[in-house]
């Protein structure tokens, strides 16, 4: 059988040199190529391999014998990962792998998926971990990493190790096999934020700006989603971002888990892309279990979305402090700007038939903006929910005439 394609098996062969060998047996079977990459420190490896560590450490700028001397564990993985992410992305640039598969515990993983998360979207990417159970953003991040537990620990081949190694190994085959030749796409990019809470309005505007002729993201404002979306507007051609869903920023700066770091909201301004900008959601923080939000957030409203999230009623002063971290990250803006406020409620929980409508912070969030905003946007209320279809027509008259600008050249807002 002739062999097509590559994978390329990110490993620690001091280690799991059994189960990486029974791995490129059944990529083999599924009539694939296969490098193994060893990114060890201790040890030796059973059999040659095709990258060896030494090349691995070299790719680092390193040695072998240096990494081994740095006598902290987390220090050396650091240095194998940079040297393993030049070797992976030297075989991809080469046209030697269409996919990557890594298998192993917290330190395994950790590589495994270092290097997978400098590969584009659409690259298959599996990894075979004992951390697959747990919270895996810190591994994942904002990237299309296929995560599958491994039960029990990697440590030897039996009926458990065998059957999920090969369930990974069959997926990243399946992938690859399976992948077709992307089409060339020249829709213009739109970018839309959203939680479930505003997802009705969402979805007129997705379908009206498809009846417009472009191709729209939706990104799920839970952390990684905004992350993930402030990536992409960094690095593609996005035409217009109707950022509906601030929610991130939120938890950010008053203590919620849906945490997309400080530069939530600044990448479409900072590149001038046309944007509106909603405050879809920020009449709640989330939190976990309705316990812990009762431990963290004494005396407010609450309201538990299920066993593992309850959602938080946000307070007037934060609603106020908020206005003044909206017009700061306004400030930024190069291009064309709105901002657009529902009155009549940030999400379905803030309703009149919703858990927890907080009228008082969104009247406070109002005032303050309307103080706090430079002059030069445009600042509009609506008397309508967010989820009305009236405030759905509202947005889109609005990104006509931020559209209509848009080929001005990019300014700086004082």
């Amino acid at each position: 059988m002739e062999l097509i394609d590559g994978v390329l098996i990110v490993s620690t062969m001091d280690t799991k040199a059994e189960e990486t060998c029974f791995l490129k047996d059944c990529l083999k079977a599924q009539g694939l190529k296969v490098l193994v990459l060893d990114a060890g420190i201790r040890g030796k490896s059973p059999i040659p391999v095709d990258i060896s560590r030494d090349k691995v450490a070299a790719a680092a700028g390193s040695t072998l014998y240096d990494v081994q001397g740095l006598g902290h564990e987390g220090k050396a993985l650091n240095v194998m990962i940079s040297g393993a992410i030049q070797c992976a992305k030297k075989f991809y640039k080469d046209g030697r792998i269409q996919g990557l598969l890594g298998l192993g515990g917290s330190m395994g993983t950790t590589l495994g998926t270092g290097v997978m998360r400098t590969f584009p979207i659409g690259f298959p990417k599996v990894m075979i971990s004992t951390m697959a159970s747990r919270n895996t953003r810190s591994f994942v991040g904002t990237k299309d990493i296929m995560m599958l537990h491994s039960v029990c620990d990697l440590a030897g081949l039996n009926r458990v190790t065998k059957s999920v190694l090969r369930e990974g190994a069959l997926a990243v085959a399946g992938m690859i096999k399976g992948r077709e030749l992307t089409l060339s796409e020249d829709r213009p990019l739109a970018v839309l934020s959203t939680l479930g809470t505003t997802e009705a309005c969402v979805v007129r505007l997705r379908q009206a700006l498809e009846a417009k002729g472009m191709e729209i993201l939706t990104f799920h404002t839970v952390g990684s989603g905004g992350e993930a979306m402030e990536e992409l507007v960094r690095d593609e051609d996005v035409k217009l971002v109707v950022d509906l869903s601030l929610h991130e920023l939120m938890d950010h700066f008053f203590g919620g888990d849906y945490d997309a770091g400080p530069n939530r909201g600044k990448a479409a301004l900072e590149k001038g892309v046309p944007t509106i900008l909603i405050p879809g959601n920020t009449d709640f923080l989330v939190t976990g279990p309705l316990e812990t939000a009762t431990y963290r957030f004494p005396g407010r409203i609450m309201h538990s979305h299920n066993s593992a999230i309850t959602v938080v009623s946000t307070e007037r002063e934060e609603m106020i402090q908020f206005a003044g971290i909206m017009s700061d990250i306004c400030k930024k803006a190069r291009g064309p700007l709105a901002v657009l406020i529902p009155m009549g409620g940030f999400s379905a929980f803030d309703s009149p038939d919703g858990p927890m409508e907080n009228l008082e912070a969104r009247q406070a969030l109002s005032e303050a903006l309307k103080t706090s905003l430079p002059q030069d946007i445009l600042y509009s209320h609506s008397r309508h929910h967010i989820n009305d279809p009236e405030f759905a027509f509202k947005i889109l008259d609005c990104m006509d005439r931020l559209l209509e600008t848009s080929e001005a050249p990019p300014k700086e807002r004082k």
